[in-house]
């Protein structure tokens, strides 16, 4: 069993598969929490004074009402068989999740003032990415992009087929120096195609003070608090996560690894024919 502060397995016995806030993972602004639950559970969340939440269904649906305002979202049964529904939410509102079907739902939370109204992100509104090449060839969702109407928050998701570098070549943000890199705190939340699965990230740095190699399995929680951090699948199952991240400022500018910049030019050789997740079942490329 590993021991690590980046590391937060899941919780398989609980509708909380994994929490964490910004105290216990030691930085500003970032706080994670994934749910999953039975159809016909109505799970109430307190409104938060100054912080805003984005609310992303992996797999089910729900409705989910604030105030008078009500939503209906999800479409997908899981991440491997469409696109992501999401809603943006400021300050000071309180929800209630009710899930019509089994559900995982994540929530991120981050510093916010309220400038910014409740805005639902549908599959429509998604932007697919197909980044990379060769064995490194993955597939980005963007659903908060830095002009989305949000204060801090930043998401997207990435599917990485079976045996596939993603977050590669490593980069960080860890340091303000716009244009090439601002500094954004970051969680990798991964569910993995089969039960015998599971994704390595390593999390280092330059001068090696940090340097570790952490194994994730379906629904475990991963920070990023500085340094690289590339992240590769096995080869019998393909890997998704969820990325939340939040900073100073709405970019999602990073530094490639100096030694492995190069990896970029390899990407015009040629690109993988990789499992493209659309709005129905997932389909081979």
């Amino acid at each position: 069993m590993q021991h690590s502060r980046w590391h937060y397995p899941a919780q398989s016995h609980s509708n909380t598969v994994v929490s964490v806030s910004p105290e216990q993972a030691g930085w500003l602004y970032l706080g994670f929490e994934a749910y999953q639950l039975p159809s016909g559970t109505v799970w109430h969340v307190d409104a938060l004074e100054d912080r805003e939440t984005a609310l992303v269904v992996l797999g089910g649906r729900c409705t989910v009402t604030s105030g008078s305002d009500e939503w209906r979202l999800g479409r997908r049964s899981s991440v491997w068989t469409g696109l992501p529904w999401a809603l943006y939410l400021p300050p000071r509102h309180e929800l209630t999740i009710q899930a019509t079907t089994p559900l995982l739902v994540a929530r991120g939370t981050a510093p916010a003032e309220g400038r910014y109204p409740p805005k639902l992100v549908t599959p429509e509104d998604v932007e697919i990415e197909i980044r990379g090449g060769r064995n490194v060839t993955r597939q980005i969702n963007h659903i908060f992009k830095p002009d989305f109407p949000a204060e801090r928050l930043l998401i997207v998701e990435v599917h990485t087929p079976a045996g596939n570098w993603s977050s590669y070549p490593p980069h960080k943000h860890d340091q303000y120096q716009p244009p090439d890199e601002v500094v954004l705190e970051e969680v990798y939340f991964y569910q993995v195609e089969s039960p015998d699965g599971y994704a390595m990230q390593q999390l280092y740095t330059a001068d090696r003070q940090l340097d570790e190699i952490l194994v994730a399995h379906n629904g475990d929680l991963i920070l990023v608090p500085y340094g690289y951090h590339p992240v590769v699948a096995l080869p019998q199952a393909r890997v998704y996560y969820l990325n939340i991240l939040a900073g100073d400022v709405r970019s999602m500018a990073a530094r490639d690894d100096p030694a492995l910049a190069w990896i970029r030019s390899t990407w015009t050789q040629g690109t993988q024919q990789i499992a493209l997740i659309t709005e129905g079942e997932a389909t081979r490329g």
